[in-house]
């Protein structure tokens, strides 16, 4: 049995416990999705609209991108966890980059 078939039927069974860093996690998920590479152009579409005389506009556009990306740090740890049970790659590169750590839960174990 994989680590991975033995951390799904372990999970879903109650006997092993999965602790996600959340600022792992919001690291991994922000370098999965190139966050970077969507937020700066959205910064600069921010600025340039804020000097050529839309304020209004410019300000959405920077609450809009610093809420997506408050969002997208929020909800990484479910994510990770998430797809740490769907797909063995991701599993083997959360653990990797530790995100995701396993543990055997000797609490629900012993009952």
């Amino acid at each position: 049995m994989s680590p991975h078939a033995a951390f799904v039927a372990g999970y879903r069974a109650g006997r092993v416990k999965a602790d996600v860093d959340p600022r792992a996690a919001a690291r991994m998920v922000a370098a999965r999705l190139m966050l970077p590479w969507f937020l700066l152009p959205a910064f600069g579409v921010a600025v340039a609209l804020a000097l050529t005389g839309h304020l209004w506009w410019g300000l959405g556009v920077f609450g809009t991108a610093i809420a997506v990306r408050a969002l997208i740090f929020a909800t990484s740890p479910g994510y990770v966890l998430h797809m740490s049970l769907a797909d063995p790659a991701f599993f083997d590169a959360a653990q990797q980059a530790g995100a995701l750590r396993i543990t055997p839960d000797i609490v629900r174990a012993g009952s």
